[in-house]
């Protein structure tokens, strides 16, 4: 089978995209360019095998919808990783940055040597399961805002991700593959900062989200409807322009796999869309991914 990098040598080689103020974007072999305004934008040297060609054929053929999308996809048993949209730039985080921000709660809780108090307990499953914004505001305070956000990407791996300059947590910028990084350090990568204790809470946090918050990702899951995967959803409407950011992070079974996802998108007219479209395409690069790992398309290793 050919093997490509984990996602975090992947999200590094996304990083190197270099995107110029008219929006030209050059990728490098392991990254698929996707929909810039709902048209295909296909990187110049973007590979068009394996499996990041086949989720690439598979997104461009469904319906050109508005705004723009990205996805990621890392297979945890296989090693195969892929990024559709790379050189569509980066998103707004929405709530997913949630998940970031517990994230630096925790390692700040584990450098102390002191576990999180019930207070910090309380607001975190909130933050969490509820998507609760005010908890999120005081957790945001604790790990030092933008400034403290930004301290424990550096330790978690991420290298495409920065808080806004006005500590709006919510206007974070990241990409789909810096998302997968994270989801490889919380959702227990063995070589993650985080500690084993530190992951089993948060997974068990994004496992148990509310029941109406169980869109995104999750319909990608081999389980359908009874699936619980591991996620966290984020949508924004933008004040300047009306329109939703809606995003969906988490981890997924399909066809024996696991596969940590991550789907951005902006530009949506409404939350019903953003979400409908989240979850196409979610659905839509699993399905192809997966496919393609078990085919005869890839070579043998």
């Amino acid at each position: 089978m050919l093997r490509i990098p984990r996602l975090s040598q992947l999200a590094a080689a996304a990083l190197a995209l270099a995107v110029t103020a008219s929006g030209a974007a050059f990728a490098t072999t392991q990254t698929s360019d996707g929909p810039a305004s709902g048209r295909p934008a296909h990187a110049v040297a973007s590979s068009s095998a394996g499996v990041d060609g086949a989720m690439r054929a598979a997104l461009d053929a469904l319906p050109k919808g508005d705004g723009r999308y990205t996805v990621a996809v890392e297979d945890l048993d296989g090693g195969n990783a892929a990024v559709y949209g790379a050189g569509t730039g980066a998103y707004d985080t929405a709530s997913i940055v949630k998940v970031d921000i517990l994230a630096a709660l925790l390692l700040d809780a584990q450098d102390s040597g002191a576990p999180l108090t019930a207070k910090q307990k309380k607001l975190a499953a909130a933050m969490i399961r509820d998507s609760d914004n005010d908890a999120t505001n005081a957790l945001w305070k604790t790990i030092g805002e933008t400034d403290g956000l930004d301290a424990a990407n550096k330790r978690l791996g991420l290298k495409a991700t920065h808080g806004d300059r006005d500590g709006h947590w919510g206007l974070t910028r990241t990409t789909a593959a810096d998302q997968t990084v994270l989801l490889e350090a919380v959702l227990g990568d063995a070589h993650s900062p985080l500690t084993t204790h530190s992951q089993a809470y948060l997974r068990s946090l994004m496992t148990t989200v509310k029941a109406d918050q169980r869109w995104g990702i999750s319909a990608a899951d081999g389980k359908g409807a009874a699936a619980k995967p591991p996620l966290k959803n984020g949508w924004l409407s933008r004040s300047a322009t009306g329109l939703w950011d809606v995003n969906s992070i988490g981890r997924v079974e399909y066809g024996g796999h696991t596969l940590l996802v991550a789907v951005l998108s902006d530009g949506q007219h409404t939350y019903r869309q953003g979400v409908d479209l989240v979850e196409r395409a979610a659905a839509t690069a699993v399905k192809a991914f997966v496919k393609a790992e078990t085919s005869d398309v890839l070579p043998k290793a």
